[in-house]
């Protein structure tokens, strides 16, 4: 007989709790996990050339492409469900390893075309090594979704750490040895099957996969369903760079897709930990759309407190963090740093909007959002890229403030939230980010000759100081709100 796994013992402890000490475990090993992988990625960063980060950026076009369907929609279907039963987990687990093996042999067959179109034989050779992460997937999707499931991200924590370890080493080491582009293809690899390892063993997913897929298709049709919203979202984020890789050299390529990371820190590496906690909570409160939409305008808000400081002290303090930070031969990137970090506020509201979509059942609405901003996109990258990277940089900038409109005009209302809510929630942060821009960009045409290093550390503690200041002074409301959350007195 078939039954529903029994309920973690969590089950009983109020959401509020459980939500909040997730975002801890989530957001602080996410931080924790980053801070490891930054310090390896920019000491790799100063050792490597722009020439080997631009080929490694031509084969995540593909690699992007693929990893689109490799089934972490079915993984989240398992998340959404109202029970979850030994058999569904069995069946995909079955068809995570069907569907990851066909993509590796897809990649595969790919990889020479790929290389024919950027007309660099080495993308081939780098993309059949990059097929092994499809044999790790099945073995991450599956225990994370279980895990999240549980709200139980202690585990998916100690999981993040160990990958964050080995992933860091093998970067850093394959660089002073010499490896070049080869090291930004094997340490995540590496990073891969450790997390693989680890997430296994701590959610006990390591069962017989059954290939019998009859009654799973609400399972296959959700996954897809989310496959294709990741489709829409690949097509907008990949496809800078997939026309950009045919304009430019790869030194070229390398620039711009470096200036891209940096800017792109917050929204990539924090946003998306603090979505997976929304996500299982939003999936819990999906029949209460009143408890739905004060949850998001109170994340959205929050979110928005920490990013907006971060964007906007990038764009005044580019040219001494760019060349403290990725050295001197980065120095063509400052330029494209400065517009790119104008344009993320508006990506980091926009990719708020999916999980709890998803969570209300309404996959399409992230589908259709995708489908508008990958056209939007597509068509300002194909312009801008004629002005080099800083056309680029001046298309996202351009692109994305009418993608965050029409997406909130389909998603607010399936949230149930207002636009006015929102606006509401995130004025006072933006107000005072835009002070502290402005009063850091005066104080570094005033301050005297100074050792860039000694330049930046002036520019980010004067910033800090004013941004707080000005919080405390005009927004004490949404100050007072992160302490709690800090504090813990708040669930996010």
């Amino acid at each position: 007989m078939d039954t529903a796994l029994p309920p973690s013992n969590q089950a009983t402890e109020p959401l509020g709790h459980q939500v909040r000490r997730a975002v801890i475990w989530r957001s602080g090993s996410q931080l924790a996990s980053q801070l490891v992988q930054w310090a390896a990625t920019f000491a790799v960063i100063r050792i490597l050339s722009p020439h080997d980060y631009g080929l490694f950026a031509m084969t995540q076009v593909v690699l992007v492409f693929l990893n689109m369907l490799n089934g972490y929609g079915l993984a989240s279907a398992l998340v959404q469900a109202p029970e979850l039963s030994k058999r569904a987990i069995r069946q995909a687990f079955g068809m995570l390893l069907a569907l990851n093996g066909a993509l590796a042999a897809a990649q595969l067959a790919l990889a020479p075309l790929a290389a024919a179109y950027y007309r660099q034989p080495i993308v081939a050779e780098l993309l059949r090594v990059q097929a092994l992460l499809y044999l790790a997937t099945p073995f991450i999707a599956l225990p994370q979704a279980v895990l999240s499931r549980r709200m139980d991200f202690r585990h998916q924590a100690r999981a993040n750490m160990v990958g964050a370890v080995a992933g860091a080493g093998a970067a850093l080491g394959g660089a002073l040895a010499g490896w070049g582009v080869w090291t930004l293809v094997w340490a995540p690899i590496i990073l891969f099957f450790a997390r693989a390892a680890v997430l296994t063993v701590s959610a006990g997913t390591l069962v017989r996969p059954s290939f019998d897929w009859r009654g799973a298709g609400a399972l296959a049709r959700y996954g897809g369903v989310v496959a294709a919203g990741q489709l829409t979202w690949f097509a907008q984020s990949q496809a800078d760079v997939f026309i950009a890789g045919r304009w430019f050299s790869p030194q070229t390529l390398g620039i711009y897709t470096t200036s891209l990371f940096l800017t792109q820190i917050f929204v990539a590496k924090v946003v998306p930990p603090l979505n997976e906690v929304a996500f299982s909570a939003y999936a819990r409160l999906r029949h209460d759309r009143e408890a739905t939409a004060r949850g998001f305008v109170r994340a959205a808000g929050l979110v928005m407190t920490a990013a907006l400081p971060f964007y906007l002290g990038l764009a005044a303090t580019a040219e001494p963090l760019v060349l403290t930070a990725l050295g001197p031969h980065w120095a063509e990137a400052v330029p494209v740093v400065r517009l790119l970090a104008l344009a993320m506020p508006f990506m980091t509201v926009q990719v708020l909007f999916t999980p709890a979509c998803d969570a209300q059942g309404r996959p399409g609405v992230g589908v259709r959002n995708g489908a508008v901003g990958a056209a939007l996109l597509t068509i300002a990258f194909l312009v801008g890229v004629r002005w080099g990277p800083t056309g680029l940089a001046l298309a996202w900038l351009a692109g994305y403030p009418l993608y965050l409109v029409d997406s909130a005009r389909r998603a607010l209302p399936v949230i149930g939230a207002r636009a006015a809510d929102v606006t509401t929630a995130v004025a006072p942060p933006a107000l005072a980010a835009l002070g502290m821009a402005l009063a850091v960009s005066i104080l570094d045409r005033a301050l005297p000759a100074l050792p860039v290093q000694l330049r930046l550390a002036a520019l980010v503690s004067a910033g800090a100081a004013f941004y707080l200041g000005w919080l405390a002074t005009f927004a004490r409301p949404t100050l007072r709100l992160m302490m709690d959350v800090v504090r813990r007195r708040q669930a996010v």
